[in-house]
């Protein structure tokens, strides 16, 4: 939370959940474990079941989270959000309507800058609420928020927020959240390639995975995310958080926004390019963590678990 931002007005009432992927079940299930009611809706409705065991209500189309409060959102392109909001039988679309819309997505600046005209029209409060952190991190309650919309709607929303996340931060009354997540996520994927070239060429001049990473980690140049997941970067075995995919989708929205605003991005636009190649060679649905296999195959490396 800013520190500029106060505190807001008491809970909203009822909640709406649509998207119940990977990290929406996490999201959702730390609103149901606070004890708020919460009713979910998935275009595959078998992904609803985890929640529905835990207590929360399914609905059978989207028109039946129109009476909630606050509905949030979680999908995985802007065309899907538009789909939900705009499309046939989308929130914004019945002739109920939520109170505010939180989309926790990640997409571009021009779709969300839509969405949240149509929304004002339909008197329903936006905020574009995007994530950081994968869904281990929001399941121990440490990933974060970066919102931007009305700032009394944000008050109205940001006790729930914090029940989901560990640390939310205001940035302003448009769609500043957008372009601030896009270059969170530009620069994730600089540093893993950054971390995988380094890591490949240390082991091909016969130094370990494991042994480098235990001195990197040590060092002032780590992060908590380099902490977590360097053991799967020795064992090769890697848990899946994030694909190359989706990392693509981001960097393609990111240098989107770059050109728009005339601000050269050369690291990111050829760290694109590595993952165009990674993708173009059978890596499209590993997690991102898997730029180091491509990077080792470009050297040559035989690479083997440790």
């Amino acid at each position: 939370m800013s520190q500029d931002t106060p505190a807001g007005p008491a809970t909203p009432g009822t909640l709406g959940w649509l998207g119940t992927g990977r990290m929406g079940t996490v999201m959702a299930g730390r609103l149901i474990d606070a004890g708020r009611p919460v009713t979910v809706w998935n275009r595959t409705a078998a992904k609803t079941e985890p929640l529905a065991t835990r207590g929360a209500r399914v609905a059978g189309s989207i028109a039946g989270l129109a009476g909630c409060d606050v509905v949030f959102t979680m999908v995985s392109t802007s065309a899907d959000l538009e789909q939900v909001t705009l499309g046939e039988g989308g929130l914004l679309t019945g002739e109920r309507r939520p109170g505010v819309l939180v989309d926790c997505s990640t997409v571009s600046q021009e779709v969300s800058a839509k969405i949240r005209a149509a929304a004002t029209a339909a008197g329903v409060g936006f905020l574009a609420s995007p994530v950081v952190g994968n869904p281990d991190v929001f399941a121990e309650g440490k990933g974060s928020f970066i919102v931007s919309g009305p700032a009394d709607t944000y008050r109205l929303v940001l006790a729930d927020l914090e029940r989901i996340a560990g640390k939310v931060t205001y940035v302003g009354e448009q769609e500043q959240a957008r372009l601030v997540k896009l270059a969170i996520n530009l620069y994730l994927g600089m540093m893993v390639q950054s971390l995988a070239e380094v890591v490949t060429l240390v082991e091909k001049g016969g130094t370990s995975r494991e042994a480098f990473l235990e001195f990197f980690t040590g060092s002032a140049l780590t992060s908590a995310w380099i902490r977590r997941r360097s053991p799967e970067l020795v064992t090769r075995d890697y848990h899946l958080t994030f694909t190359n995919e989706l990392l693509r989708k981001d960097f393609d929205l990111g240098l989107g926004a770059a050109r728009a605003l005339e601000v050269p991005m050369p690291t990111a636009s050829a760290v694109y390019q590595i993952i165009q190649s990674a993708i173009g060679n059978g890596l499209r649905e590993e997690d991102f963590l898997s730029l180091y296999e491509h990077q080792a195959r470009g050297a040559g490396l035989a690479s083997v678990s440790e």
